[in-house]
């Protein structure tokens, strides 16, 4: 078993401490923005002018203008056709600016000096001509595209009012000549490291709530064993090795137990169980397929996908047990539930017309709005901020994992190396 970089992690979490981070004292102001998709805000990146003793190609602001595009809230303005392209305040042409419709932009300069590097940049409103945000930033030069995230977090969250997610980690399964991996990933799928490979099928991967853990299911032993494995000291644990099938580990949102589902007495059934591996329970009991548990942020309730209506849809049951309610009636299969942070909104896989696509189920109000196109759509999961959804599909046999913001307008193919890749996964914010 290949053992997983026990300090990456460590690095990730104490990232913010050793960035060195200041805010200049210029006034600064808000907009008001609204929606995403066809209310895009219109954001030219510059170039950050990079003062660097080694030779180091340009590309933080690439790599802003990537996150933010891939978020649907922003239009990156092109901008390769400027002659003049400011890396300071008074280099700003607002005349020109608007004329290639920027409402925003965003400009700094990048300096590289004894492996450390030090970043200052502005967010400026073309209208207004005011700056709405200015920062430094400096650390380590391995921790150059982290800073970047950290800027483009930044920009997202004083735009929209939301906290952005391109610091955070994703998690998926390659499958590679045989052998599969479970890799963790920056949120854009760079830095990707291996948390455990077999030459055994490994499903069903779930971040633990506070980030630090991830409970997944390995054939390693020759049948399906649920681990829990310590992203910060690598150490991995059985949480279910019962008789039969041991699948679809779900945290609780205090971390303290999970769903799971076993074949323990017949059908798949889903059980509780505390984090260390005592105190099994079931959930609920009948003569039906019940799997893919997934819990409300809230702890109230946990979803689920059950073929007690004849075919596979989705149900909602109390954590404490009881009747379960039918959640999902379009389509002619549903499965796949997982459960926007606020609540509000599940998404799941639709199969309808022959095409498994990924839905929003809004609540609320039961709209559902079917947000790719399929034919081989798996595994929604939520952005830890709710406003982009994780997912795989497969083109030509083959699975590749991608974005889509939840209003179906911005998608985005992860350009991974792999023979097949399955069953993403979002890690939370790191507190």
């Amino acid at each position: 078993m290949k053992k997983y970089n026990v300090h990456m992690l460590k690095t990730f979490t104490s990232l913010c401490l050793l960035f060195l981070i200041s805010i200049h004292a210029f006034a600064i102001e808000t907009i008001e923005i609204s929606g995403g998709g066809t209310k895009q805000i219109n954001i030219a990146v510059m170039p950050y002018k990079e003062i660097i003793i080694d030779k180091t190609s340009s590309r933080m602001h690439q790599i802003i203008a990537a996150d933010l595009y891939r978020s649907g809230f922003f239009r990156s303005i092109e901008v390769n056709g400027l002659v003049n392209k400011p890396s300071s305040l008074s280099d700003i042409n607002y005349a020109e600016m608007t004329a290639i419709q920027a409402q925003v932009m965003t400009l700094g300069q990048v300096e590289i000096s004894n492996n450390r590097l030090k970043v200052n940049w502005f967010l400026v409103d073309i209208n207004k001509k005011t700056i709405l945000t200015t920062m430094e930033y400096s650390g380590p030069v391995a921790q150059y595209r982290a800073i970047a995230h950290k800027i483009s977090d930044t920009i997202y969250e004083k735009l929209t009012g939301i906290p952005g997610v391109f610091s955070t980690k994703i998690s998926y399964i390659t499958k590679n000549k045989g052998r599969y991996s479970l890799n963790v990933a920056d949120a854009d799928g760079f830095n990707v490291q291996s948390v455990v490979g077999s030459p055994q099928p490994i499903i069903s991967a779930r971040w633990s709530p506070d980030g630090t853990k991830i409970a997944y299911v390995s054939f390693e032993k020759k049948k399906p064993i649920i681990y829990i494995q310590s992203l910060v000291t690598g150490q991995r644990t059985v949480l279910a090795n019962f008789k039969g099938n041991n699948s679809s580990p779900s945290w609780s949102p205090d971390g303290k137990s999970l769903a799971i589902v076993l074949t323990y007495n017949a059908n798949s059934q889903i059980y509780l169980i505390d984090a260390d591996g005592s105190n099994l329970k079931p959930l609920i009991q009948s003569t039906h397929i019940d799997t893919e548990p997934v819990w409300s942020p809230d702890g109230r309730f946990i979803y689920f996908t059950s073929d007690r209506g004849g075919r596979p849809q989705i149900y909602k049951v109390s954590s404490t047990g009881g009747e379960p309610q039918r959640v999902s009636f379009e389509g002619n299969q549903n499965l796949n539930p997982n459960v926007s942070p606020d609540a509000k909104m599940l998404s799941y896989v639709t199969q309808d017309e022959g095409r498994f696509r990924v839905v929003l189920h809004d609540l609320q109000t039961g709209q559902i709005t079917k947000i790719t196109d399929g034919p081989f759509d798996e595994a929604p999961k939520f952005s830890p901020n709710g406003h982009v959804i994780l997912y795989a599909h497969k083109i030509s046999g083959s699975g590749e994992l991608s974005t889509v913001s939840i209003d179906g307008v911005v998608r985005q193919s992860f350009n991974i190396n792999a023979d097949d890749i399955r069953e993403p996964a979002w890690a939370p914010f790191v507190k």
